[in-house]
């Protein structure tokens, strides 16, 4: 699991440090049974541009020959905004999101083909699965197959990473997804609303954050997607466009990519850069989908030997 940090717009920080978070377990609604899988690490520069580009030398690996829990072979998403105080939302970052994971499938989406390549059930090293193994598969629908304003209370205004695994069970219930089956492929992105700070954010120094968590409905992936927008436009990505949603989309598709790639970190895939998000952190594209144009951050692909926008 990776933590992405961000970049103040006002650059009034030369430096964040981004504190060590330790394991938390909670007891969501009666249906959590352990902790969360430990503390978030990793770290993206906040001035993007010194951290090098990824080489040949980052090159993934799968990091066991476990079967489940390495990818989502096939992903599903579910988007929950988190709260009663999503009665405002002044960037829109509501319909963006689900706008976005609308059109991050088919042959106009190029750049989720990137993930293709990655799969599970090969030996702990693996770094070209060629044909064998399970490999993700490139959606021919939306990845997205619920959305939840969890409203009826508000959230908490400073969740823990406790509170926001405890969310995830709760949305796992909420979807009826209660057995390990659907939940190995699936990933619960907990956006929370404006002016809340989960886990810390934003002086955390993190954009966002990807976890598992083990619960009576088997081990479920989540992410920490704070309202980013609250940063400034220009505190999560290298594009310099002035889009107050271009951050968010580039930290969630970060995010979502390296959940699809390491479901239950860190037995996916990771290289000695991190996982296919951090790798690339200094590469972003405004990219053309079939519900609008977005940006999507670029992904490491083994097969090119480089970070990508597309596969």
């Amino acid at each position: 699991m990776r933590i992405r940090p961000f970049s103040f717009s006002a650059r009034a920080l030369a430096v964040l440090g981004l504190a060590a978070l330790g394991a938390t377990s909670f007891a969501g609604a009666g249906t959590a049974t352990a902790a969360t899988s430990g503390a978030h690490h990793g770290v993206k520069p906040i001035h993007q541009g010194i951290r090098p580009m990824a080489t040949s030398s980052n090159t993934l690996k799968v990091g066991s020959s476990a079967t489940q829990g390495v990818v989502s072979p096939t992903p599903k998403v579910y988007l929950v905004f988190w709260g009663s105080q999503w009665s405002s939302d002044p960037a829109g970052v509501a319909p963006d999101m689900q706008n976005m994971f609308k059109g991050l499938y088919g042959s106009q989406d190029t750049w989720g083909t990137i993930l293709s390549q990655y799969c599970e059930g090969v030996a702990k090293g693996t770094s070209n699965c060629g044909t064998k193994g399970t490999h993700v598969v490139h959606p021919t629908t939306t990845p997205l197959v619920g959305t939840w304003f969890d409203n009826a209370a508000a959230a908490p205004s400073n969740a823990t990473a406790a509170q926001l695994a405890a969310e995830a069970v709760s949305a796992a219930k909420h979807f009826g997804n209660t057995t390990q089956a659907p939940n190995l492929n699936a990933q619960y992105v907990i956006v929370s609303a404006t002016g809340t700070h989960p886990d810390g954010f934003p002086s955390s120094g993190f954009c966002a954050w990807h976890d598992y968590t083990a619960s009576s409905y088997g081990n479920l992936a989540y992410t920490n997607l704070p309202y980013v927008p609250d940063t400034g436009v220009d505190g999560c990505t290298t594009l310099t466009d002035g889009r107050a949603l271009s951050g968010i989309e580039s930290t969630e598709t970060h995010e979502y990519a390296e959940t699809v790639t390491d479901t239950w970190p860190s037995i996916g895939w990771n290289g000695g850069g991190g996982e296919i998000g951090d790798e690339c952190e200094n590469m972003d594209a405004f990219v053309k989908l079939s519900t609008g144009s977005f940006d999507l951050q670029g992904l490491w692909s083994n097969s090119a030997a480089k970070c990508v926008t597309h596969g």
